[in-house]
């Protein structure tokens, strides 16, 4: 089984010396085979009587040969989608996500998945493996269901010590599959940036992870269909099972039982609050119209991870650049983690200058989970404001806010939202972050959706909550940034990062050592 997990990049990088030191002492590090027999298959073409195929139609009436949207800005609607959709399969599920939790979410997912499959429907699950922390227990126990195939994706050897064969491997290990995609019957998929695990669905109390993702119906999913299907048959994608030596399995069958009472009481005590929500209700009666919109996926080739980084390599990150060089009045970006180099400042500095309003939307220090991207962020912040973006840092204590009623027992918030609104008529939603790592490092997709209708809607909303979410940075006269921000009535200025304590503030300085390639 898989004997520990690199819970952080910016950790192994912390541990990547002991580690290296270690692999030297035990002389060699264990590494996946990657001609392991496996067999191919494709995403099922023949459901268009499936019950959602023929739901699909009925709810893109206005014009079927089109696609169908719908946002999912809330996360137990998010949630609630993907249960329903399971619920509704008749022949397949095809999922594909950077990671997975053993928490309520991960284990409701995992049974649902299960039940589907009694059912007879084939379930294609890709997970990337760093940050998977599923047991493998729990991951065998759907792997062994006969209509259930797992893969998981680059995956670190099993043998011997689970860091030494991550850092032992460390030029293959380090390029991660970051894609989130949900189809099911190749009829309705979800896309956006939300990963198995309840801090991205409003089930833990802890903290809210922002997210957004889109529901799309209609030609579209073809397109997620086929970007799935080049990922689940590529080379890095190994069957689970060749990941177990025969001790393993027998581990495993000692603690199925254990593993399935533990779905099951998972699945009992959350299932019904994620479908009741008032979103939900109205997608299931049939109250709710989707956006009709033309849309196209930008997704990178797996074979990314395995050629050197180079800008001939960066498909996502290449296409959006072009599309946003064809901006002729807004840009606002989302993306939790922002680090631009002197390109991408100048870049954003040109846009600017041609009269495009770019309005920046990221995390601050007190939000941020990963606490170098966050320093390597300071270096920039100053450089950004004086090429004339608007630069919003979202508020720990915001997690109030973006609830649906206004009362939320989360301690606080995290923007996980990955996405672009432009020129009130282009949405880019998907997985990229605007830093090294997804430009250059992992692989990342998205949908590039054309609707006027949706995206106005959108940009308004967005112009009322960001300033009840964010801080608005400015650069004072002496050069100094100054946070500002109206909270309960009264204009609150900061001159140093707020609601971060000081022993944040000290990691956050002391972590500008981290590599800022690798961030």
């Amino acid at each position: 089984m898989k004997q520990s997990n690199i819970s952080g990049y910016a950790h192994a990088l912390r541990q990547s010396g002991t580690a290296v030191l270690l692999a030297w002492l035990l002389g060699a590090c264990a590494s996946v085979p990657l001609d392991i027999p496996r067999t191919p298959s494709t995403a099922l073409s023949d459901t268009g009587q499936t019950r959602l195929g023929i739901s699909s139609i009925e709810w893109r009436h206005a014009d079927p040969t089109r696609d169908g949207f719908y946002p999912l800005t809330q996360g137990r609607d998010a949630f609630g989608a993907r249960l329903v959709l399971m619920d509704a399969a008749d022949a397949s599920i095809d999922a594909q996500y950077f990671l997975m939790k053993p928490d309520d979410a991960g284990l409701v997912f995992a049974s649902k998945l299960i039940q589907a499959a009694e059912r007879g429907v084939r379930v294609r699950f890709l997970l990337d493996d760093i940050f998977t922390t599923l047991d493998d227990v729990d991951l065998s126990l759907m792997n062994r269901h006969p209509n259930i195939e797992l893969r998981i994706f680059n995956p670190i050897s099993r043998k011997g010590v689970y860091a030494v064969n991550y850092v032992g491997n460390f030029k293959l290990s380090n390029r991660r599959m970051h894609n989130k995609s949900f189809t099911v019957d190749n009829q309705v998929s979800i896309v956006g940036g939300r990963n198995i695990a309840a801090e991205y669905f409003q089930l833990e109390s802890t903290g809210e992870f922002f997210d957004f993702d889109v529901m799309v119906a209609g030609p579209i999913v073809r397109q997620v269909s086929a970007s799935f299907d080049d990922y689940w048959n590529h080379p890095l994608a190994v069957p689970f099972e060749a990941l177990n030596s025969p001790k393993d399995q027998k581990v495993l069958e000692d603690r199925v039982s254990e593993s399935r009472q533990r779905l099951a009481e998972s699945a009992d005590s959350i299932y019904a609050d994620s479908i009741n929500g008032d979103v939900m209700r109205a997608l299931l009666n049939g109250e709710v119209e989707p956006y009709i919109a033309d849309a196209r996926i930008i997704v990178d080739s797996p074979e990314k991870l395995l050629r050197e980084i180079a800008p001939e390599n960066k498909v996502v990150i290449n296409e959006i650049a072009d599309i946003l060089r064809q901006a002729e009045n807004s840009i606002y970006l989302f993306t939790p983690y922002f680090i631009p180099g002197k390109n991408g400042v100048e870049f954003l500095r040109q846009l600017v200058d041609r009269g495009v309003r770019v309005v920046l939307v990221t995390n601050s220090l007190a939000t941020n989970n990963h606490t170098a991207v966050h320093s390597a962020w300071s270096r920039y912040r100053k450089d950004i404001l004086e090429a004339g973006v608007e630069v919003w840092e979202a508020r720990a204590d915001a997690a109030t806010i973006t609830a649906p009623d206004g009362s939320t027992s989360m301690e606080k918030l995290t923007l996980h939202t990955k996405g672009i609104l432009m020129d009130s008529r282009w949405l880019f939603v998907g997985s990229l972050n605007l830093d090294p790592r997804s430009t250059d490092i992992n692989t990342e997709m998205g949908l590039l959706i054309d609707s006027p209708e949706m995206v106005s809607v959108a940009t308004e909303n967005v112009k009322t909550k960001i300033p009840q979410i964010a801080y608005r940075l400015e650069l004072d006269d002496k050069r100094k940034i100054v946070w500002k921000a109206e909270i309960d009535g009264t204009e609150v200025v900061a001159t140093s990062e707020p609601q971060a304590s000081a022993w944040k503030r000290f990691q956050a300085w002391f972590l500008k050592i981290a590599p800022e390639k690798q961030l």
